[in-house]
C-alpha cells in the first residue's frame, strides 16, 4: 500500500526580532496565509521538524504575530528554542493554520487579575491591547508580573504606560524575587515571589470571590500555589501552562 505523503505546513517569516536579555527574546513573524485567533490563544510553530505552542502576544487587529521566546539550553532539555535562537530576520519557521487555547477573556466576571512569570505575560498583553482596542469601562484589569530580575519584566514599560493612561481600569504591579542581586540595584518596587502578594493585592483593590476571577501563566510552581490558596476561598482560577518549549 502506497504511503499518503504528508501535507507541507503552512510558513511563516520572522520579519523582526528584538533581543532582551541572554536567554529571552521577542520575535514577530508574517505567516504566508491569513491566521485568525482570539487573545489569549496560542499558536503553534516549528524549525526543523520540531514543534511547539507559544502564546501570542499580539492582539487580533495587529499585522504581525509576536511571541516572547525563552532559550532553553541543550543540556536542559531544550530542543526547539536551541534552533529558534538562531533564528533571525527574514528566515522562516513553520506554523500550524488553526490557533488553539481558552485561556481567554471571561466576560462574565467584572474584575480579572492577571498573575504571570516572565514569559507568561504573554497572552494577557495580547487580551489587554485587545481590550483597548475594543473594550468599554465595564471590566478591570489587575496585572501582576513577576520576575528574578528586572530586566526580564520585558513588557513593564507598556503597561506602566497603558495603566497610567487608563487608571479606573486597569492596575499594574511589577515584582521581583532577587531585591538585592547587583542586577537589581535600582529596583525600587514590590518585592517577593508573585503568587506571594496576590492575596495583598486582592485585599488592597477590595476583589471578591463572586465578581472576579484570577488568570495564571507561567512557571508552574507559581501556578499551583494560586491554584492552591485561592481555589478554596471560592475564586476561580483559569490557568495556562506556559510551556517554554
Amino acid at each position: 500500500m502506497q504511503e499518503r505523503k504528508r501535507k507541507a505546513l503552512p510558513q511563516a517569516t520572522i520579519i523582526e526580532r528584538k533581543e532582551i536579555t541572554s536567554d529571552l527574546w521577542i520575535m514577530w513573524l508574517k505567516p504566508d496565509q491569513q491566521f485568525k485567533f482570539k487573545p489569549g490563544q496560542y499558536c503553534t510553530i516549528g524549525s526543523g521538524g520540531v514543534e511547539r505552542a507559544y502564546s501570542i502576544a499580539s492582539a487580533p487587529h495587529e499585522e504581525n504575530l509576536e511571541l516572547f521566546v525563552e532559550l532553553v539550553p541543550l543540556e536542559e532539555g531544550g530542543v526547539l528554542t536551541p534552533l529558534l535562537y538562531e533564528l533571525f530576520k527574514g528566515e522562516r519557521v513553520t506554523i500550524r493554520p488553526t490557533s488553539k487555547g481558552v485561556f481567554t477573556f471571561s466576560p462574565k466576571f467584572k474584575n480579572h487579575i492577571m498573575v504571570a512569570t516572565v514569559t507568561g505575560i504573554a497572552p494577557y498583553i495580547s487580551i489587554i491591547r485587545d481590550f483597548i482596542q475594543n473594550g468599554t469601562d465595564d471590566y478591570k484589569f489587575y496585572i501582576l508580573y513577576g520576575a528574578s530580575y528586572v530586566d526580564e519584566l520585558t513588557y513593564d514599560s507598556e503597561l506602566y504606560e497603558i495603566a497610567e493612561k487608563h487608571n479606573n481600569s486597569i492596575k499594574f504591579i511589577p515584582t521581583i524575587s532577587r531585591p538585592h542581586d547587583p542586577r537589581n540595584i535600582n529596583w525600587t518596587g514590590e518585592n517577593g515571589r508573585v503568587n506571594s502578594i496576590v492575596e495583598k493585592y486582592i485585599g488592597e483593590f477590595g476583589l471578591k470571590n463572586d465578581n472576579s476571577t484570577i488568570y495564571v501563566c507561567g512557571h508552574p510552581g507559581m501556578i499551583e500555589s494560586v491554584k492552591e490558596e485561592f481555589q478554596p476561598q471560592g475564586f476561580s482560577v483559569l490557568e495556562e501552562r506556559f510551556w517554554k518549549e
